[in-house]
């Protein structure tokens, strides 16, 4: 499933996230695979992601736009998705 910003999506109840200086590691319990991200800001994002109604509001309520980041937070997150650490979130947001 390729990767909406316009979807809701949260960290996978598969995955644990262990913080370092760095931002965390993530880690899924089904597949083994370890993920590094890279940021503290994008550990926020993806902490926040549930509580959204969509990729893309997360990343706004976050990431100042005068930056010009938004599009690799997009980029982030796809990666993530792809790789299990985030993953849709049917259910409608509060």
């Amino acid at each position: 499933m390729a990767f909406d910003p316009a979807d809701r999506y949260r960290l996978s109840p598969r995955v644990g996230l262990r913080p370092e200086p760095f931002g965390a590691l993530a880690y899924h319990y089904d597949t083994r695979r370890l993920v590094f991200l890279k940021s503290n800001d994008l550990v926020d994002l993806v902490r926040s992601l549930e509580s959204h109604a969509s990729a893309a509001d997360a990343i706004d309520a976050l990431v100042d736009p005068t930056t010009g980041r938004r599009s690799a937070y997009v980029t982030a997150l796809a990666s993530l998705c792809e790789s299990g650490v985030v993953e849709p979130l049917l259910e409608p947001a509060a």
